[in-house]
């Protein structure tokens, strides 16, 4: 039951963690409120372990599995909050419902899984019809449209190294240390990146952006990676970014509902086949040996 929670919870945040960050992108810029966020999450973080005499360790392992985490908390999230100036919200999470597809193939190349089945190789066609169905939508959409896809491919990419480097590393400590462990690590970076790139602090902002930023800061974040380290400890890598198969769906009818965002014939359809490649991938095996294993 609390695995199942536990899911539950991160296709909830999942859904609405994209809108929230399309709204604070674009009433506080990209890295300040990127910094904004992670700063108020590894505070709340603190907080909490603070509360649970849960502390820091800083053993080589410890060290490591930080820097892992780091990888997905500044690389893959950064990247996305750029990409987020280019393209609808919905369209985030549809894109990142490709994470399982690389989270496997670098699961095969690393972890040496079995994760290149039939229905996984069936699943990346389907994905890559469903990638270049969105490829055209966008640039429909704007000219820049193009720069978000990549940006949220290379942000997958960087999650999918990021998770695969932790299940390697075979981390024992607790999901609040690892994320809060991570935050630690990633702040600096993310300072740094907000100094050289704007420098400024944004004095005009809108009441939807500030509690977008809280949203994200004091649920989203400590909560949200709490979840997915902890499903982490307890699943593959592959079984535990399976949380993107509902996810999509519910982003992109909020994103269309809330924010106006385009539902076209192709966007649907480049969706469903992304849908299809993310079933194919988790039951097309499973299917296959029931059928001919009676």
């Amino acid at each position: 039951m609390r695995v199942l929670l536990a899911y539950i919870g991160m296709i909830l945040l999942w859904a609405t963690t994209p809108l929230a960050i399309k709204w604070s992108v674009e009433g506080l810029g990209v890295m300040w409120s990127a910094t904004l966020r992670m700063t108020i999450g590894f505070v709340c973080m603190m907080l909490i372990g603070f509360i649970l005499t849960k502390r820091l360790v800083f053993s080589r392992a410890a060290v490591l599995t930080y820097a892992a985490v780091a990888l997905q908390i500044y690389g893959a999230m950064s990247v996305v909050y750029w990409a987020a100036q280019f393209i609808p919200s919905g369209w985030i999470s549809v894109i990142s419902g490709l994470t399982p597809l690389v989270t496997a193939l670098f699961a095969a190349i690393w972890l040496r899984e079995r994760s290149l089945t039939t229905g996984k190789l069936l699943s990346y066609l389907f994905g890559m019809i469903g990638l270049s169905i969105m490829f055209g939508s966008a640039e429909k959409l704007n000219s820049q449209a193009l720069l978000g896809i990549f940006g949220v491919l290379i942000s997958i990419s960087l999650q999918a190294l990021s998770a695969i480097a932790i299940k390697r590393l075979h981390s024992t400590l607790p999901a609040l240390t690892q994320v809060a462990g991570g935050l630690l690590f990633a702040l600096p970076f993310y300072f740094v990146t907000w100094g050289v790139v704007d420098e400024q602090i944004p004095l005009q902002f809108t009441l939807v952006s500030v509690l977008s930023v809280l949203y994200l800061g004091v649920i989203a974040t400590p909560v949200g990676f709490m979840l997915y380290y902890y499903l982490l400890s307890q699943h593959s890598a592959t079984q535990v970014s399976l949380v993107t198969l509902l996810s999509p769906v519910l982003a992109l009818w909020l994103g269309h509902r809330i924010n106006g965002e385009p539902m076209t014939l192709s966007i649907i359809i480049g969706t469903t086949f992304i849908l299809l490649a993310l079933i194919a991938h988790n039951f097309f095996d499973r299917f296959f040996r029931a059928l001919f294993n009676r």
